[in-house]
């Protein structure tokens, strides 16, 4: 009977270990993701025409995030028209397509766009 309950002992502490481990690692990839989103934006010239809250030739990163953050837009959606380009969104000078950004970047620089670009 000790065995037994030795056994859930030992099972209970390592599923509330294995637990609490993926907590913490997705407490500590969200930095992360927040630093490589940061570095794509650099990568890929973003910053050229983006910063964190002032407007430079478009709008601040802060902006799109209050226009579509929130509920309001998804990443896709987001993904799409930075891919696309577009023209009129933020006032007459527009934004070329962006089609040498790979999906998967793009994809990770809407959602960072999203999340209020921190």
């Amino acid at each position: 009977m000790t065995n037994d309950r030795t056994a859930a002992v030992h099972g209970s502490f390592a599923a509330s270990l294995v637990v609490a481990l993926g907590i913490g690692v997705s407490v500590v990839a969200w930095p992360a993701r927040a630093v490589a989103s940061q570095a794509l934006a650099q990568k890929y010239a973003c910053v050229a025409c983006h910063q964190a809250t002032a407007k430079v030739v478009g709008p601040s990163w802060k902006d799109i995030g209050a226009r579509y953050g929130e509920g309001k837009g998804t990443a896709a959606q987001l993904a799409a028209s930075i891919k696309a380009g577009s023209s009129g969104k933020w006032g007459p000078m527009p934004m070329p397509s962006q089609t040498q950004i790979p999906d998967a970047d793009v994809q990770s620089l809407a959602q960072w766009l999203l999340d209020g670009a921190k």
